[in-house]
């Protein structure tokens, strides 16, 4: 399949070339870095997030947490940079400590860290369930680009394990992906759901590869959640849904029906679809009013009230790399360009974990070091011809 290109303007090129952090190099010499398989930024976050024996860990928490969506994010980007033996070494230390020591036979825990009486271990047992989905493509992928059977068959395993421990089968929305096998089922036949969840490139990628209609059946719930949890144009972290009364909000949770911290990855999966994706245009017209009201603001909020649209508080920089895919593919241009601005004006922090993970997949897409297929599978800079323009 042909890479998928995307069209800059010169200007915009020429503006996130000058990103500091973000982008490092113009694209002449950020080439000569492909065919290098060098990427700067990975390196850093490998430096200040990464041990030598792969664990992943969040220095902003007391107990130095590891979660499992930690590990499989640095699995998508060691995949990226061509970093087999540090994608090695991550994916052990998630089978050893988060698994048993063992994939093919359970799902990963989702945290880690310093317990009560100053013991190092399992904190939280309960999968997450996009965590699951992210380690399972990024295997697939793996096997296929290193031409490395023992990923692709641990990704199968992983992926037939999804389906039977983290799905339900829901009245009105049909099999859906629940956030962990256990926790989210509530009572009054109510389920509490995440948007965020959902990539859709992955899931197009499973249904393709593992030729189960059960993903299919995800896809369609996934887009009914995204579309439908988002009434007047913003996501939400997480949503309440009962079969009769529809999509709720979510008053009992922490983040009481505001989109934030979970939510702006809606709008960066969005964005980073192929651009002949079937839901592509639903999604972006749907969330159409973030877009606008990250132009009004000139930044993008960092919770908003996902019914009145009123922002509570301004998002990092961060925030701002993870909505450069979603305003280009929105053809937002202003705010484009107001988000390269302010990111040139005050530079991602090099020590703040998650803002990293959202720096790291936008501007990675952004320098076209990758794309998404229209049926989910990755194309990766680095296998193709160095020097050639798409």
């Amino acid at each position: 399949m042909p890479f998928v290109s995307i069209r800059f303007s010169r200007s915009i090129l020429s503006q996130i070339a000058a990103l500091g952090f973000v982008c490092v190099s113009g694209m002449a010499s950020a080439q000569n870095n492909f065919c290098e398989q060098n990427w700067p930024e990975w390196t850093q976050f490998k430096k200040t997030f990464i041990t030598e024996d792969g664990r992943v860990i969040d220095h902003s928490g007391t107990i130095k947490p590891t979660v499992s969506e930690g590990q499989a994010y640095a699995l998508f980007f060691a995949l990226i940079a061509n970093d087999k033996a540090a994608f090695q070494r991550i994916l052990t230390w998630t089978e050893n400590n988060l698994a048993g020591g063992d994939l093919t036979t359970r799902l990963p825990a989702w945290q880690w860290g310093q317990k009560t009486d100053g013991s190092w271990g399992i904190i939280d047992p309960n999968p997450a369930s996009d965590a699951d989905l992210w380690i399972a493509y990024t295997l697939n992928a793996a096997g296929e680009l290193w031409k490395d059977k023992r990923y692709n068959a641990l990704a199968s395993l992983l992926a037939q394990r999804i389906l039977n421990e983290e799905t339900a089968d829901i009245p009105g929305l049909g099999l859906t992906l629940l956030p962990a096998p256990k926790g989210f089922a509530l009572p009054d036949n109510q389920w509490k759901l995440n948007p965020s969840y959902t990539p859709l490139q992955l899931l197009r990628w499973f249904h393709y590869s593992e030729k189960d209609e059960r993903w299919k059946r995800l896809l369609s719930s996934s887009v009914s959640i995204m579309t439908k949890a988002s009434p007047k144009g913003y996501a939400p972290d997480w949503t309440i849904y009962h079969p009769e009364r529809g999509f709720q909000i979510d008053t009992q949770g922490s983040e009481k029906g505001n989109g934030g911290y979970n939510a702006i990855r809606v709008y960066l999966w969005a964005g980073m679809l192929a651009d002949k994706d079937p839901d592509k245009s639903l999604l972006l017209k749907t969330w159409q009013p973030m877009a606008t009201l990250t132009e009004s603001k000139a930044y993008p909020p960092e919770f908003v009230d996902i019914q009145s649209g009123e922002v509570k508080s301004p998002g990092s920089t961060g925030f701002s790399a993870a909505l450069l895919p979603f305003l280009q593919a929105s053809k937002a241009q202003k705010a484009l360009q107001q988000q390269i601005l302010r990111i040139q004006a005050q530079p991602v922090k090099t020590d703040q974990y998650y803002d990293q993970v959202l720096t790291l997949f936008a501007t990675g897409w952004m320098d076209k070091r990758y794309r998404f297929g229209t049926n989910g599978k990755i194309e990766m800079h680095w296998m193709q011809n160095c020097g050639k323009p798409f």
